[in-house]
C-alpha cells in the first residue's frame, strides 16, 4: 500500500515549480557544462567534469524525490474541508502559552512545505500532532525537550 503524502494547494504549487526549474532551467545548464568540461580533454584529471556529474546527479536525484512525491500526494484543500470547529491539516491555529502567556499562530502543513520561521509546522511534527482533533478552549499538552508544555486553544481558522 502506498502511504499517501498530505500536502496543501501551495505546497504542491511550490513542489512543481522546482520541479520546472530543475527541468527547464538547471538541468540544461548542467548539460551544457558537462559538455564544455569534456573538451577540455582527460576526464579522469577533470575536476569541472567530475563537478558537473555531481551536480547532475544531485540535480536527478532532486527531480525523481520530487515526482513521487507528487505522484503520492494527497492535496488537502482546507477551505473545501467541512469545518468541524477543530484542528485539522491546513487549518491556522493561534495558541497560548499557559506558563508564560505567548500567543503563537502556526499553520499545519505537509512535510516539505514547513518552515518554522514562517509560523509553518509539519503535520508530523510533535506541536501538530498535539495540536490535531483539539477544539477553541480545549489544553494541548505537548511534550517538548524541556519537558510538558501546555496550550490554550484561542482560534482555528480555515483559510
Amino acid at each position: 500500500m502506498i502511504n499517501l503524502i498530505p500536502m496543501t494547494i501551495r505546497g504542491a504549487e511550490q513542489l512543481r515549480k522546482e520541479l520546472k526549474k530543475l527541468k527547464q532551467i538547471k538541468r540544461p545548464r548542467i548539460i551544457i557544462s558537462i559538455a564544455e568540461a569534456r573538451e577540455h580533454g582527460d576526464l579522469k584529471e577533470n575536476a569541472e567534469y567530475h563537478s558537473a556529474r555531481e551536480e547532475q546527479s544531485f540535480c536527478e536525484g532532486r527531480i525523481k524525490e520530487i515526482e513521487s512525491k507528487l505522484s503520492n500526494s494527497q492535496i488537502i484543500d482546507v477551505t473545501k474541508i467541512p469545518n468541524n470547529g477543530r484542528v485539522i491539516f491546513g487549518s491556522t491555529v493561534q495558541i497560548l502559552n499557559i506558563k508564560n502567556n505567548e500567543i503563537f499562530n502556526y499553520q499545519i502543513v505537509g512535510d516539505d512545505e514547513s518552515d518554522f520561521k514562517k509560523n509553518l509546522i509539519s503535520i508530523n511534527s510533535p506541536m501538530a500532532r498535539g495540536l490535531i482533533g483539539k477544539k477553541i478552549n480545549s489544553i494541548a499538552t505537548i511534550c517538548t525537550p524541556k519537558g510538558n508544555v501546555k496550550f490554550n486553544i484561542l482560534k482555528i481558522e480555515y483559510v
